[in-house]
């Protein structure tokens, strides 16, 4: 009996004691595994489609920026400061175009080859990425939505991933190599360029156009250019295509000439393009053309080109072929304008885009009118729809206020509409400037470098969140009504 009892208490006290041993064991077995092990555990997961965007910018920029710190990378003895490779490498990733240090003087053959690659993987990342979250939204959607979808867009395989990729690399490669093409024996013929420097320059500038980036191999922009409709129609064009977004370009390309049978996404996209080409277009021509400084000594076929041009380019594209800190205020400010608007949706240019300018546009009018709904050419726009718009726009109204502000505050060298000009340029992603940006403090262009980020990041980001993040609330409040106006 006495042998029974003390083999069992044994037992029962072998229980905590094996436990503890176990317990031990997994502490000292993580010890020996070691840190690298423990940030495997611990590395983060993304869950979000956002997160992967983010994430995916934010280590392409890191790589731009060590590229530029290479010795190899700069003209000349030494290598470019943290600050200039940092900003220069966000600037290109992020298809901006604005830079603090002269582009062909300060960068090698090397760097500018670099850049080229940033611009063409930033460009063709957020085509990509904006087109795959398109396919990741519909995947979130119920069966009756997924199809309304399919039927509204016409364009889109939402399910084929593949497709969607492969779709947006012929169309960025077919615009690009045409360009090239163009400007190559352009230079070749009219500016007696050799073969290789004129492929060069040709590709390049093709490169940046298509994708909304604004970088020049040329100290002065475009500006040599300015009457020569060989050079500035073929980057205007390019431009265009590249910030009208992927999804109305192959639906363009499959029902061009069926505009009644286009998506409303595609209607709404073409129309405020064109209306805002030609409002752009005309404005710069009536505030610039007396102006001796940039249109009043052309001639009249050139102001025409001229003004075209730059109402193209405050779209997102930040070429410039006029002298951009001799224009009046008045311009300056209607450049604001369209900087703030920009391009289209699921492609390389900025701004809040004309689908969410239109949109709102229509729910003023619809408001005006007195109509419970909001009715855009043949459909009906869900109220949910116009909450993202009015959230985007406010945000994005709030990330140029707050900088603006902070930025007069902090330095007194420039004017309001100078700083509102670079501000709006960089969290537009658009790149033109009134020439300050190399002049301002250095915390100042750290600023500029987080606008930059967050400007071209925060549209797509933050449409897919307001997208996927769709609550159900099981009860309704009673409804109040507070005074407006």
């Amino acid at each position: 009996m006495t042998s029974q009892r003390d083999t069992s208490t044994t037992s029962v006290a072998s229980g905590p004691v094996r436990c503890n041993v176990a317990r031990v064991q997994r502490r000292n077995g993580a010890a020996e595994d070691g840190w690298l092990a423990r940030l495997i555990r611990r590395r983060p997961r993304f869950t979000h489609p956002a997160q992967f965007v983010v994430a995916g910018f934010a280590l392409m920029v890191t790589v731009g920026t060590v590229i530029l710190l290479l010795p190899i990378s700069r003209e000349g003895p030494g290598s470019a400061t943290f600050l200039e490779a940092l900003f220069t490498a966000t600037s290109a990733v992020c298809i901006v175009g604005l830079i603090i240090v002269d582009t062909p003087g300060y960068w090698s053959t090397f760097g500018e080859v670099a850049l080229m690659g940033m611009i063409q993987v930033g460009g063709f990342g957020i085509m990509t990425m904006s087109s795959l979250l398109v396919v990741l939204i519909s995947r979130r959607m119920n069966l009756r939505s997924r199809l309304t979808a399919a039927a509204e867009t016409k364009s889109l395989g939402l399910g084929d991933v593949r497709r969607v990729v492969i779709g947006v690399a012929k169309v960025s490669i077919a615009f690009e190599l045409t360009v090239a093409v163009i400007l190559t024996a352009r230079l070749m013929i009219g500016y007696d360029e050799p073969l290789g420097r004129a492929s060069y320059l040709g590709l390049f500038h093709a490169v940046s156009a298509f994708n909304n980036a604004g970088f020049s191999l040329y100290s002065d922009s475009l500006m040599r250019f300015v009457t020569d409709p060989w050079i500035c129609l073929p980057i205007a064009a390019a431009a265009i295509c590249g910030g009208i977004g992927f999804p109305v370009l192959l639906e363009l390309r499959r029902q061009f000439w069926r505009p009644r049978a286009w998506s409303l996404h595609t209607k709404l996209t073409v129309a405020m393009s064109v209306l805002l080409l030609v409002l752009g277009s005309a404005f710069i021509l009536a505030s610039e053309w007396g102006n001796e400084n940039t249109l009043g000594p052309l001639s009249l076929p050139g102001k025409l080109l001229a003004g075209f041009f730059h109402g193209t380019m405050p779209r997102s594209t930040g070429y410039n072929t006029l002298a951009v800190d001799q224009m009046n205020e008045a311009t300056w400010l209607g450049n604001d304008v369209l900087m703030f608007i920009g391009a289209g949706s699921a492609g390389t240019g900025g701004g809040i885009k004309v689908t969410t300018f239109a949109l709102l546009a229509f729910v003023i009018y619809s408001e005006l009118r007195g109509e419970p709904h909001v009715n855009i050419f043949d459909r009906q726009v869900e109220p949910r729809v116009q909450r993202q718009a009015l959230t985007v726009a406010l945000l994005t109204v709030a990330l140029v206020v707050i900088p603006t502000v902070i930025i007069l505050f902090v330095s007194d060298l420039f004017s309001l509409d100078r700083v509102l000009f670079e501000v709006i340029s960089a969290a537009c992603t658009v790149g033109l400037s009134t020439g300050i940006t190399p002049e301002l403090p250095s915390g100042v262009q750290g600023m500029l470098v987080v606008l930059m980020f967050i400007g071209r990041l925060g549209p797509i980001t933050l449409g897919t969140a307001l997208a996927l993040r769709h609550r159900t609330r099981l009860y309704q409040l009673p409804e109040g009504r507070p005074i407006i106006g």
